[in-house]
């Protein structure tokens, strides 16, 4: 699983790929401020009804 500062550095690719896979996020769904790993998480938990370890590994996986 990969760690927050790895999960910074790669955003831009990821963000590309959540939005190919999951046709309802929005960029303001997928929007990444420091410090707010745990919000984005959030969001993604009530936006795609799954939970915080199915959503940590979605993100794992890309």
């Amino acid at each position: 699983m990969m760690n927050k500062l790895e999960f910074k550095g790669t955003w831009n690719e990821v963000q590309g790929k959540l939005k190919q896979k999951y046709a309802q996020l929005t960029d303001d769904d997928l929007l990444y401020a420091e410090g707010k790993h745990d919000e984005l998480v959030g969001r993604l938990e009530k936006k795609l009804g799954k939970t915080k370890e199915e959503v940590l590994k979605i993100l794992g996986e890309l």
